[in-house]
């Protein structure tokens, strides 16, 4: 497929006027082509309404054709082969085969959310039946169903081109749910984006779908994302991105004269606690293991291990000593872009430069552009605790070593956490009653609490939470990965006597569409 360097705007591709966005292949310098030029505040016009158009017949497919339309999308991008794979490496710097394990993430979520939708309990139907006997006052009838929340802004993800992209999780909760999207594509892979957003508008057409059920947008600056989330079609918004970019779309959002949702997850620096007879039983092996999860994609993960707690002595220097050999014999990484390059040099630099840190190892240098050198530092729980430079994130493959003095500096030091998407603890049968009086100070902090394993990897399915308390996300109650995503894009209406002609389909007395309703607080599957 030739890529033009256009906007999608519904069915169209259309040229913009702003600022040119050209990718960067990181491992190179090289520019690639072609360029792109953004898009002005009459394409966001462009694209919402036609996003608002198509809402309310969207919203009402029926439960088989909205899934078949997700499963048509994965499809879709199956079907354009290596030539995804290849741009995506270009545009990113990742190998192979973690680009092709996140096209078939992406698919994965796309297929399983279709299995959510035909399923159809995210309606959470319940019905309340009339009660007009009933003393001293009758009930009315009273039906309940949840329906989509209108047109979503979706901002595409630098850290993955593809399974946090244009197709990624906000784009296919929000799509199941029945809210049109409207994507601004990130300006680090406008390439694999235009060819995601191609296989999306070749399923809308395939599906006979109002066009403006999904739209692709590019554009430098602020301009784009800011007139998307004030404009007042647009209903919801998911971002995965900076601290910064996120709160500044919240700003954006409440300040509307009707405020919106924004989705945003952001920064998390995902402690690690090594509770003290599993850090003695297992010393070598958890420092090792701790640097081949902060290595994983050159710590460019939302989930990576920013930080090791546990008491000082004997066995945390035995795991220290252990993570350092490791960092020093992991080879450099390309980053992802020159600015997240920049940010982590400058990142490591703030951490090297604090009196009271000490570095424990580097890795290696690398020789092309835009090199991960791993780094690993550590301090007391004193000056940690005393210093906001060392509790910030530093995103890459960096890591911080905090010494406590006991298990009540352990805790001191979680509570004194921000809101994590993960949380970590390292612990064995002898821990059981140490790790009790932890996890309840951990549950308040993050919203993936992990027992022996490590937090990079983050499971496609029904029971995670990819979420947490602020600043890792705008909102704790929400995950963005997993099937309770769609929730971000419901709210649910109640239908008060209206007559059985009026009623959706869900609410109808004979049940036609055969989903599972609580019917006088009765489940009836």
């Amino acid at each position: 497929m030739a890529l033009e360097g256009k906007l999608l705007i519904g069915q169209q591709a259309v040229t913009g006027t702003r600022k040119d966005i050209q990718a960067t292949n990181p491992a190179t310098g090289e520019s690639l082509e072609p360029v792109y030029v953004g898009g002005d505040r009459s394409h966001v016009e462009q694209a919402c309404t036609l996003a608002w158009d198509a809402f309310d017949t969207y919203r009402e497919t029926s439960l088989d054709a909205r899934a078949t339309f997700l499963e048509t999308i994965a499809d879709e991008i199956e079907a354009i082969g290596s030539e995804l794979i290849e741009r995506a490496m270009a545009e990113s710097g990742l190998p192979q085969a973690r680009l092709e394990g996140e096209r078939g993430r992406t698919c994965g979520q796309l297929r399983l959310f279709a299995s959510v939708v035909r399923a159809g309990e995210w309606l959470d139907v319940r019905i309340d039946p009339a009660m007009p006997e009933r003393q001293p006052l009758p009930r009315a009838d009273l039906r309940q169903r949840h329906i989509a929340l209108g047109p979503v802004a979706v901002f595409g993800a630098s850290n993955f081109p593809l399974a946090f992209s244009v197709a990624g999780g906000d784009t296919a909760s929000a799509l199941a749910a029945g809210c049109p999207v409207v994507v601004k594509g990130h300006s680090a892979h406008p390439g694999t984006s235009e060819l995601v957003g191609r296989a999306i508008q070749k399923a809308v057409k395939a599906c006979n779908l109002p066009e403006g059920v999904f739209s692709l947008l590019f554009g430098a600056g602020n301009e784009i994302g800011q007139a998307l989330v004030t404009d007042p079609r647009i209903q919801a918004v998911g971002f995965t991105g900076s601290r910064s970019g996120g709160t500044a779309l919240m700003r954006s959002a409440q300040d509307r004269p009707q405020p919106i949702p924004v989705y945003a997850e952001m920064s998390s620096i995902n402690p690690v606690f090594l509770l003290p007879e599993a850090l003695k039983a297992n010393s070598q092996a958890l420092g090792e293991a701790f640097v081949g999860s902060l290595n994983m994609g050159a710590g460019q993960f939302c989930t990576s291990p920013g930080l090791v707690i546990a008491v000082k002595g004997a066995d945390l220097e035995s795991f220290t000593q252990a993570a350092q050999k490791a960092v020093e014999a992991s080879g450099a990484q390309t980053m992802l872009t020159p600015g997240i390059h920049s940010a982590y040099e400058k990142g490591v630099s703030a951490l090297s430069g604090e009196a009271n840190v000490r570095e424990i190892a580097r890795g290696q240098t690398g020789s092309g552009e835009y090199q991960c050198q791993t780094g690993l530092f550590a301090t007391s729980a004193s000056d940690f605790l005393a210093s906001k430079v060392l509790q910030e994130e530093v995103f890459g493959a960096s890591s911080l070593i905090i010494e406590c003095q006991d298990m009540a500096e352990v805790k001191k030091v979680a509570e004194q956490l921000e809101g994590q998407l993960t949380a970590t603890v390292h612990m064995n049968d002898a821990d059981v009653e140490t790790a009790k009086a932890l996890v309840p100070t951990l549950e308040r902090k993050a919203g993936r609490i992990l027992a022996n394993g490590w937090p990079t990897g983050v499971e496609v399915c029904h029971a995670m939470v990819h979420g947490g308390p602020y600043p890792s996300t705008s909102d704790s109650r929400t995950t963005s990965v997993g099937t309770a995503a769609i929730k971000r894009f419901l709210r649910p209406v109640c239908y008060q006597s209206l007559p059985e002609a009026l009623l959706p389909e869900a609410l109808k007395e004979a049940n036609p569409l055969k989903v599972s309703r609580l019917v006088d607080g009765k489940r009836e599957l």
